[in-house]
């Protein structure tokens, strides 16, 4: 199959495709999504809303951890009215355990938008979805190319590494000059019906076969028209990204007890798990026992305004975040007293290991919530 028509970009090798190339890639590639598709809940139904709340789970979520949340989410929130007439709290909770809660809480604050200003009815138009609390060009273009049948062309990191292989192109895919290139090919596919099975079809192919490394190419319908297929690139195009630098930080959680109640505070905005209920937590310093115990009791009260005497140790926890990796010393400590009002005007709240259940937390708070419920201490103070 030729390919004619000249392609503009500093990092493309080869040429764009011409006409009869792009239909014969779309020919063989729905054949293939239609033959090969996963079965999946929120392919079963073209309703916007359905489509907008997967497509916010997928984000930096694989698919095999989003099954399970979107059934149980949209079994609690069925309609958009629903999920914005929810309390966040409730919203969060259901979202505990698939990270980046912010996404959380922008699709309640959209959910809020549609309900005021769409009388409860997504919009249709690309402007007034992408203007939506949370939703970017891609997310934009998935929900009306899926739901509508627009002709709104996607670009995730899927579709990324598959059309960069599809153009040989050389250059860096996220840097402007990459992502102009490739939004261009992204559109240049499109049919003009159909643009929402072409575009499932395109994040498929990549998931499935076009994969980062050691692609599937036998298996790929797109084999014969693949220039990166063809000259064997597939371990250089796109480049592989720059592995992070990732820096330990150590922190501790104080596990403060009042009689049968233990101390939590909510999150405040803009910080790291805003709106999410935590034990207290910040950055320690100290390695030395009693130095360590003044510390932890001074911030404590910065944090808090509450008095508190550390004991032992309970446990250890490790996990990442972004580029920090963190170990996370958990100490149990005795109330002593607390001022009327948080300094930091932190939210807080005495709170029964019986009722953790009900307050949404992150993973290492979920992890100590259930280890302090299950503690044989839990009865005796």
């Amino acid at each position: 199959m030729s390919i004619a028509k000249e392609a503009h970009g500093a990092g493309l090798k080869s040429a764009w495709p011409a006409t009869a190339w792009k239909q014969s890639f779309r020919r063989r590639l729905l054949a293939w999504y239609r033959r090969n598709a996963r079965d999946l809940a929120w392919r079963k139904s073209r309703d916007p809303f359905r489509i907008w709340v997967s497509e916010i789970m997928l984000q930096q979520t694989q698919v095999a951890t989003v099954s399970g949340y979107f059934s149980r989410f949209l079994l609690a929130f069925p309609s958009v009215e629903a999920l914005a007439a929810a309390p966040e709290e409730q919203v969060l909770r259901l979202w505990e355990g698939l990270g980046y809660y912010r996404r959380a809480r922008q699709l309640h604050r959209a959910a809020q938008v549609i309900v005021a200003e769409h009388a409860g009815q997504f919009p249709r138009e690309f402007e007034a979805v992408l203007a939506l609390p949370g939703i970017g060009r891609y997310t934009a273009g998935a929900i009306t190319s899926i739901a509508y049948d627009a002709r709104s062309p996607i670009l995730e990191a899927n579709t990324i590494r598959l059309l960069s292989r599809l153009l040989a192109y050389r250059g860096d895919p996220q840097q402007t000059e990459g992502q102009k290139t490739l939004w261009a090919f992204a559109e240049d596919l499109l049919p003009r019906r159909g643009s929402g099975e072409l575009n499932q079809a395109l994040m498929e192919l990549g998931s499935l076969v076009c994969t980062p490394r050691k692609p599937a190419c036998e298996q790929c319908p797109a084999m014969s028209l693949c220039p990166t297929n063809r000259d064997a690139l597939q371990e250089v195009v796109p480049p592989m990204r720059r592995k992070p630098n990732f820096e330990s930080v150590r922190e501790a959680a104080l596990v403060v007890r009042r009689r049968r109640q233990v101390l939590l505070l909510r999150r405040g905005d803009g910080g790291r798990w805003a709106g999410l209920w935590d034990f207290p937590r910040f950055a320690v310093s100290a390695a030395e026992d009693e130095t360590l115990d003044r510390e932890l009791a001074d911030k404590l009260r910065e944090l808090t305004g509450v008095l508190a005497r550390p004991r032992e140790l309970l446990t250890t926890l490790r996990h990442g975040v972004t580029r920090f990796r963190i170990t996370l010393a958990c100490h149990l400590a005795d109330y002593v007293s607390a001022s009327r009002r948080p300094p930091t005007g932190a939210e807080l709240r005495w709170v029964s290991p019986d009722d953790f259940d009900g307050y949404p937390l992150n993973t290492t708070g979920r992890k100590l919530s259930r280890l302090v419920a299950a503690s044989p201490t839990n009865s005796k103070h």
